[in-house]
């Protein structure tokens, strides 16, 4: 009998130890609703020191095979690097990120970065072309009329400068370079106050707005950064830009790129694109902006993972996260990485399947689901 009672408790354990994977709003491992009579009858039964003697003992075993299993987990998920490019100074301007300058023709980028993975609409009525390896040397880049570099992102180690903003600079360094971020920007007849501490600043200097994203669970170090001319920045007289089929693919795939781009600088494994997924996240995105609410439960009180079974998806793991709000998925990306529960969400190791929907509301406004699993 006793002996039954030890195999039980120690079933319980390995669950407890388990429990934050489940716990929070946005991700659940498997269905756990038998654990509720499970924990009472044990209660009842073993006295309350022998519960924290097993307890103590079996956490500390736990703890030893989690992390031999994270390891070799780690190493052998971690996708193979790929060498970085060696950074030269700005030729013209005080910043490049791969040695690639606003102002840049198409000619010079062809050399530097080949042919773009992907194109799609972006926020500024152009288009993000998307450069990468697996992943590694990540960047997204637009050009004007004449073909000429007129916006460029990075999220990986490929920012130069004459000046010395780099990738991992604290934050009070970046500002010693450039001085005091800009508190408001204007789109059109509208002004925009910009509030200190958003994760990012945006400085304007020689025809560029330079908009410096922050990580804040890396003691505020410079984790991406986003160049866009003059010309582009003014070009958008809104916040927010025209919502359309092609804008709402154009921000899903995008986010669908940085999130794996984020992956892999974390030495995560590459997700895959699930349209049925991709199906379900926005089919919630649309009920959220048509019925002006914003939550992972909707209105008939279904969770993301009832919606996720509804719809015949089969996981072991999953996962939510929701933005709302940002005018780009940069943004978007951005603020949820530096929201614990959602980049815990990003960064799990186990998830394989990744499925983005976008809508917007009458206002135009995004709303942004992302549905993250694994079979």
């Amino acid at each position: 009998m006793l002996k039954r009672l030890f195999q039980l408790l120690f079933l319980i354990v390995i669950l407890y130890a388990a429990k934050p994977l489940w716990e929070g709003p946005v991700s659940e491992y498997v269905d756990l609703s038998f654990l509720d009579p499970l924990d009472a009858r044990v209660e009842t039964v073993l006295d309350e020191e022998m519960i924290e003697s097993a307890l103590a003992y079996t956490k500390q075993s736990i703890t030893k095979v989690v992390a031999f299993i994270s390891n070799k987990t780690a190493e052998s998920s971690a996708p193979e690097q790929v060498a970085q490019p060696a950074l030269e100074t700005p030729k013209q301007g005080f910043i490049s990120i791969h040695n690639i300058e606003i102002g840049t023709p198409e000619s010079e980028v062809v050399a530097e970065l080949g042919e773009p993975m992907r194109k799609s609409v972006n926020e500024y009525g152009t288009e993000w072309l998307t450069f990468h390896q697996n992943y590694q040397n990540f960047v997204m880049l637009s050009y004007d009329i004449k073909r000429r570099v007129n916006a460029i992102y990075t999220n990986d180690r490929l920012i130069s400068s004459s000046i010395g903003i780099e990738y991992g600079l604290p934050k009070a360094d970046v500002r010693a370079s450039l001085g005091e971020p800009i508190t408001e920007i204007r789109k059109g007849t509208n002004i925009y106050k910009l509030q200190d501490n958003e994760g990012m600043d945006i400085f304007h200097s020689d025809g560029i707005y330079m908009y410096v994203f922050y990580d804040l669970h890396q003691q505020d170090t410079v984790t991406a950064v986003q160049l866009i001319s003059d010309q582009l920045e003014q070009r958008k007289t809104a916040l927010y830009a025209p919502k359309n089929d092609a804008m709402r693919k154009g921000f899903e795939i995008q986010l669908f790129d940085l999130t794996n781009a984020a992956r892999v600088r974390h030495g995560r494994s590459i997700l895959t694109w699930d349209d049925q997924a991709s199906v379900t996240a926005r089919k919630h995105s649309i009920d959220m902006a048509t019925h002006d609410y914003f939550s992972h439960e909707n209105l008939q009180g279904e969770s993301p993972f009832d919606r996720m079974k509804k719809d015949g998806i089969k996981f072991v793991s999953a996962g939510e996260n929701l933005a709302y709000g940002q005018s780009s998925s940069i943004f978007a990306h951005e603020g949820l990485m530096n929201s614990k529960g959602h980049r815990d969400n990003i960064l799990v190791r186990e998830h394989q399947f990744l499925g983005i929907g976008v809508d917007f509301n009458d206002k135009e406004q995004p709303f942004y689901t992302e549905n993250f699993f694994a079979k």
